[in-house]
């Protein structure tokens, strides 16, 4: 590999070799994965229905210190492990005049990191799964009972065409990072961005900002590049020298390995990626459960007669037993709404799991109402329940059920305590707004 005979290069200077030395090992060591296990999963990744579960794991590496989730503190070590790297090879090539090339390829690896980042975010967003529609639960839930950043993740899902439209965004911008020409307005769009979803993190106390940061300065970086040509020329009305390096691959292998490289990357991340979000899509929204509910049980009811260890309790809002509402979803999860203290789960980070047991959006970031999965034992007509919230590990209630009528639910058995329960559900004809408008369409005549 030999650089283009046309192209001729002039002196960096000492500063900018130093300051290009650190640049270089501090984004290869937050871009390129040297975790063992990033490979493994790499290697072992699903290449059935949750294959887009696994891409989108991949596409969130950042290499980990201090446990799991990221932190600043992994960059402070980057930084400091990239420093000790720039003083050692500044000591060990003091001659070199230029880096151009090597220049060239590490805009290479962040021009495909940032590709993959944006565009695992991207397709989730075009086919509206990131944010869902609100649930019944949280539908019958007061708004001060929500986390911020949960009142933001719905207020994006009751827009689904917005929803899709930030994700065609967000996959042109990391289409245009594909080829190296329009790069920098790849970076026109992907900057301002960034720069939302960052800010949306912070002001909405979100769990990403860390994250979108590290995109951020890939972006940064690679727009540097052509800046101070583009301010140049756009803003100081002044002629701006083109970049005129090109990498000349003068063996076989090297040409068709980089063809083979290149058309993988798209074939895997977008074509593969982009259709297995659709079939997820068609499916369901992954954040929450599959498994069906109770048939024809789906619905807000009314809790009318309540009775614990026999006793009877009038209805009470500020009662801590006394249940006041039940929500039947449509797939098996119930919700019980009274005033007993809600410990938060406060998961504000995507997720993707394959397993029902695992989805736990409907209750993150939401107090005021308990959420269970259940079991349906159809033949005793027993339910049981297990508390969603991973704060209660332990809770599970045990409740035969009754249908009285087409309206009323008998629910009886042991509650979280061993206690004795008994409650009468009616269940109430209510009407949604957003459902509504959804059926009277943009122009329709709403009727509530």
């Amino acid at each position: 590999m030999s650089e283009a005979k046309s192209a001729t290069f002039s002196t960096w200077t000492s500063a900018e070799r130093i300051v290009f030395r650190f640049a270089f090992l501090y984004f290869i060591l937050q871009a390129v994965p040297l975790d063992w296990r990033f490979y493994y999963d790499l290697f072992t990744i699903d290449w059935g229905r949750f294959y887009y579960r696994d891409l989108f794991n991949l596409s969130r590496y950042a290499p980990h210190f201090f446990g799991p989730t990221d932190t600043f503190a992994n960059w402070a070590i980057v930084a400091l492990i990239a420093l000790v790297g720039t003083i050692v090879w500044s000591f060990r090539d003091p001659q070199r005049q230029h880096y151009t090339e090597l220049y060239y390829w590490l805009r290479v690896i962040l021009r495909y990191r940032l590709a993959i980042g944006v565009l695992a975010y991207g397709f989730l967003k075009l086919f509206p799964m990131q944010a869902p529609l609100p649930s019944l639960s949280n539908l019958n839930t007061a708004y001060g009972d929500f986390t911020a950043w949960k009142l933001f993740s719905m207020s994006l899902g009751i827009v689904p065409s917005y929803e899709s439209f930030l994700g065609l965004i967000e996959i042109l911008g990391g289409l245009l990072l594909l080829n190296r020409k329009t790069t920098s307005i790849a970076m026109l769009i992907i900057i301002p961005f960034l720069g939302n979803i960052f800010m949306s993190n912070l002001a909405y106390e979100g769990g990403e900002h860390i994250y979108s940061f590290l995109l951020i300065t890939y972006a940064l970086f690679l727009f540097a590049f052509d800046a101070v040509r583009l301010f140049r020329l756009v803003s100081l009305e002044q002629p701006a020298a083109p970049n005129r390096f090109k990498p000349v691959l003068t063996e076989a292998w090297q040409r068709y390995g980089r063809l083979a490289l290149k058309s993988a990357f798209i074939v895997f991340a977008v074509v593969v990626y982009g259709y297995k979000t659709y079939a997820a899509y068609r499916t369901g929204p992954y954040q929450f459960p599959q498994t069906p509910g109770l048939s024809g049980a789906t619905g807000v009811y009314d809790v009318a007669k309540f009775k614990l260890a026999g006793q009877a309790l009038p209805y009470s809002k500020t009662d801590s037993v006394r249940w006041q509402d039940v929500v039947f979803e449509t797939w098996n999860t119930i919700s019980i709404k009274s005033n007993r203290p809600v410990l938060l789960d406060r998961v504000e980070t995507e997720q993707i799991h394959s397993a029902d047991t695992d989805r736990t959006y409907e209750e993150a970031g939401a107090a005021g109402r308990h959420y269970y999965t259940y079991q349906v034992d159809s033949v005793q007509h027993v339910l049981t329940l297990k508390n969603r919230n991973p704060n209660y590990p332990n809770e599970t209630l045990t409740l035969r059920y009754n249908q009285a009528g087409n309206n009323d639910f008998i629910l009886s058995g042991l509650n979280e305590n061993r206690d004795s329960v008994y409650a009468v559900l009616h269940k109430l004809d209510k009407k949604y707004l957003l459902h509504e408008a959804a059926k009277a369409g943009r122009r329709g005549i709403l009727k509530l």
